[in-house]
């Protein structure tokens, strides 16, 4: 099954139940992807719909920051609940040995010796990460590597 027909399904199941937040969570889930593929004029792939889910995701993680930097922690709350409604959607996340492995093999592909390498390398670890890994740290990973 895709992830559009999972989140479909999921979006009828959290109908049936009557469970009106998971609901409202998968239907912006919904809307984001339709508008992507509406903009585009695409229709969208699994690894698509995980780039539009980690963009929810980034977004939703930034407001908590300032939700609970302003004290209003039911928005954080409200935002926290839909982290988790959309986490369910991502592929399973990289142990940090697996993430350390793949770096050094995409160092040693590139040929990257210093930091200005470190674009060569992230060209090649994005699509492999993919919603498997947080980016920010790989790129962290990749700077001690080279010597950034």
């Amino acid at each position: 099954m895709s992830l559009k027909a999972r989140i479909t399904e999921d979006m009828k199941a959290a109908m049936r139940a009557k469970d009106t937040a998971r609901l409202g969570a998968i239907r912006l889930l919904q809307a984001a992807i339709k508008q992507r593929e509406v903009d585009e004029r695409i229709e969208l792939d699994d690894a698509q719909v995980v780039a539009v889910i980690e963009k929810m995701l980034k977004q939703r993680r930034d407001s908590i920051g300032q939700y609970e930097a302003a004290n209003r922690q039911d928005l954080a709350d409200a935002e926290k609940f839909e982290v988790a409604v959309l986490q369910a959607y991502m592929p399973a996340q990289l142990s940090e040995a697996e993430i350390e492995a793949e770096v050094v093999k995409a160092i040693a592909a590139s040929g990257a010796v210093s930091a200005k390498d470190m674009g060569k390398v992230m060209g090649l670890l994005k699509s492999a990460l993919a919603g498997r890994a947080d980016m920010g740290k790989v790129s962290g990973l990749i700077k001690a590597k080279l010597g950034g």
